[in-house]
């Protein structure tokens, strides 16, 4: 079977499983999510703190977090309330920093390879539960948030809310929009031409990629997403490596429709995102109003300019090629692509430090189960370019920034990214100090003693 033909099966499993998801399959209670036997105070004592702002660490301190927030810090003791139920956590000098954040996952395809959706046809079921694992998995690295940029979430992250399914806060984007030929449209070519009367293509009935060409399609695919609860818009604006019909070089959408996403968002206090490596397709994007380009790894001086001209996000990833890489056979097209994008890394990367550019990190695997497991390795790589407290400051604080940008499409408000009085409790306990030795989050389950998202902790190794 030709790869196409494979991947466009393996879309359509995807799609199987999300109608068994929403229509059969119920959210089973995870076990050991810690919310039961919660107490209502947690107590950290002697901790030193990675604020996710300073370059360093703070003196022996104390925090205590009473239900969701951050309610004091001091290097004394902390007077503790008579009437509440407290959990005391001896930090022995070990650090405390906030929850690492990836502002740009796929949490339906990250783990599930293109053989194990085409299975999927007969059990959808099995397509849910490897979504949910890898939510609980993610959690369970120490990942607190995510920001998702494409793929039907909006079911999986209303379970975590709920508390039926342990999972990281997600911000879900929904499905990708993209034009016909572009980065999004997984359709084969006997699909064409499409009619008045064509029926829409499974990727656009359950919400992986939204095809729209023209202003008014554009308005209504923008709308769509948000009405299902986006808390930011995507947009493909350019070409990609993993998809099969738009080169890498080209640039998609007109100014007209890119401003159409815009202002829809805009008027819903939010704002778009797009898919662009190149020159043209970044700044086409720029001059319409965007407000975060994902990748960018083809980015020139000139781009990199208008960038921090427009006080726009980079959302790059460290995208090398190196046992991380997304995996596409050799020989192919998506591997030539691969390597280009590869090779412009460093150069992207460097100009983002040199124009000073709001740089945000996230991982952006795809069906590749092993690189999912390797989501703190891949933020440690930064250290190619920043140093370590810079490396966990862009996870943590920045990237929180970034999530805070979908203004009252923020589905948690608070301050999240810091160690700070009044901030949401997303904390980790880390056997260590990262800032001296940044390889610490490679390995969560050894290194990180407790993971707390909104309060409530999910691991603890010293109780």
């Amino acid at each position: 079977m030709q790869r196409r033909s494979r991947y466009l099966l393996a879309v359509g499993a995807l799609l199987l499983g999300l109608f068994g998801l929403t229509t059969q399959v119920s959210f089973a209670q995870s076990p050991g999510n810690g919310q039961n036997s919660q107490a209502a105070a947690v107590l950290f004592e002697n901790v030193r703190i990675f604020d996710g702002v300073s370059d360093n660490l703070t003196a022996p301190s104390n925090v205590l977090v009473i239900g969701n927030r951050i309610q004091a810090i001091d290097t004394q003791p902390l007077p503790i309330p008579a009437d509440i139920g407290v959990a005391r956590i001896s930090g022995e000098a070990r650090v405390l920093m906030p929850g690492l954040i990836d502002a740009h996952t796929h949490l339906f395809m990250e783990t599930s390879t293109q053989e194990d959706l085409i299975a999927a046809t007969t059990a959808p079921e099995l397509l849910f539960q490897k979504a949910q694992e890898n939510a609980t998995a993610m959690l369970m690295r120490g990942f607190t948030s995510a920001r998702d940029l494409a793929g039907p979430v909006f079911d999986l992250k209303r379970a975590i809310d709920r508390g039926d399914v342990v999972g990281p806060r997600i911000w879900p984007s929904g499905a990708m929009i993209s034009q016909t030929s572009g980065h999004g449209d997984f359709r084969e070519l006997s699909e064409l031409p499409r009619t008045p009367t064509s029926e829409l293509s499974l990727a656009e009935q359950f919400g992986v990629g939204a095809i729209a060409d023209g202003v008014p399609e554009v308005l209504r695919r923008t709308r769509e997403q948000l009405m299902r609860g986006a808390s930011q818009i995507k947009l493909a604006a350019g070409g990609g490596v993993a998809s099969d019909h738009d080169p890498l070089d080209v640039s998609q959408y007109t100014d007209a429709e890119l401003r159409a996403a815009v202002e829809a968002a805009e008027d819903w206090n939010t704002y778009v995102a797009v898919h662009a490596y190149t020159p043209r397709s970044i700044q086409k994007a720029i001059r319409a109003g965007v407000k975060s380009i994902e990748h960018g790894q083809l980015l020139d001086e000139e781009t990199a300019r208008l960038i921090a001209e427009n006080d726009v996000w980079l959302s790059l990833q460290p995208f090398l090629d190196d046992e991380d890489a997304n995996p596409y056979p050799e020989g192919s097209e998506n591997r030539a692509n691969q390597l280009i994008v590869a090779a412009g890394t460093d150069n992207a990367y460097n100009l983002a430090k040199k124009y000073n550019l709001k740089t945000a990190w996230g991982t952006d695997t795809l069906f590749n189960p092993e690189g999912a497991t390797r989501r703190g390795a891949k933020l440690a790589k930064l250290v190619r370019w920043y140093a370590p407290a810079e490396v966990l400051r862009m996870a943590t604080s920045t990237n929180a920034r970034l999530l805070a940008l979908s203004g009252p499409r923020n589905p948690y408000p608070g301050k999240l990214g810091v160690v700070e009085e009044g901030a949401l409790a997303d904390l980790l306990l880390v056997n260590g100090n990262p800032l001296e030795s940044i390889r610490l989050i490679e390995d969560p389950e050894a290194n990180f003693l407790v993971i707390m998202k909104d309060g409530v902790i999910y691991k603890n190794r010293l109780g």
